[in-house]
């Protein structure tokens, strides 16, 4: 599976990424720096986590360049519309200290058509003053997806919570994107830990000689999307990305699928 994916409109984004919701404070700029440090360079924020700062202290004092480095942050629904999503946008520059973002997403859909469309727009002419590399959506549904793509620029991305307990849910969803060449991110891919203590993980992880994680971790990068696990351990943190040097078989992906039936999450 690709390491380096290539978006709808050229540009190039790492397969894998470190998530971080919820590090804060020095726990945070520790945390990143640490993700930097042993090879992640796709680095996923959002406004309303609170740490865009923290983020941008990890990358600045990071000796990897910020050219290495694909940087995602997000425009809360709060912030919808044309000039409401455009002042978001630099104040979430602003605090990441950085020139341009490489992914701008709409963290989150409304019902306001209109000022879905209008914040869409603003993504768009973020985009095309280079200000936003690439632009998208998370948590976009079907019909809302088919809304953004009828504007003329489809989302590069759409980021949305992907693990094995809810494959079945989200398998419309991750086949459109496909359809339509949208990358899809998978968020919380390891179901916030409750996958870590299936059987049916352990026993392929075992059996692979994998921790746990890597195996449902292996699993999201096999379905094509790119997982962007978090945690503030060192460890973990060192042994989630070390995902590219195995394979699961198609009985094993398709146990995994059939987490999603059990009804255990």
């Amino acid at each position: 599976m690709d390491r380096i994916k290539k978006l709808s409109n050229g540009q190039k984004m790492p397969g894998f990424g470190f998530g971080t919701w919820n590090l804060l404070g020095s726990e945070g700029i520790e945390a990143v720096s640490e993700a930097l440090r042993v090879g992640y360079r796709l680095i996923d924020t959002a406004k309303i986590y609170g740490n865009e700062a923290e983020v941008g202290e990890a990358i600045k004092n990071s000796p990897v360049s910020r050219e290495e480095i694909f940087v995602t942050t997000k425009l809360w629904p709060n912030d919808f519309g044309y000039n409401n999503a455009l002042r978001a946008f630099d104040e979430s520059l602003d605090r990441l200290g950085l020139e341009y973002i490489d992914l701008y997403l709409i963290h989150w859909p409304r019902d306001d058509k209109h000022k879905s469309k209008e914040s869409w727009r603003a993504l768009q002419e973020l985009a095309k003053q280079g200000l936003a590399k690439s632009i998208g959506v998370s948590n976009y549904n079907i019909e809302q997806l088919k809304e953004a793509i009828s504007s003329g620029t489809p989302p590069a991305v759409n980021q949305i919570e992907f693990h094995p307990y809810i494959y079945e849910e989200q398998k419309p969803i991750l086949e459109f994107c496909k359809e339509h060449s949208i990358v899809v991110e998978a968020y919380s891919p390891l179901s916030q830990g409750h996958a870590l203590d299936s059987i049916t993980v352990r026993d392929i992880a075992e059996r692979a000689g994998k921790s746990p994680a890597q195996v449902v971790l292996r699993w999201a990068i096999q379905h094509g999307t790119v997982p962007i696990p978090k945690s503030a351990h060192s460890e973990r943190i060192k042994e989630n990305i070390k995902v590219f040097d195995f394979e699961l078989s198609n009985d094993d992906m398709e146990m995994l699928n059939d987490l999603s039936r059990s009804g255990a999450y």
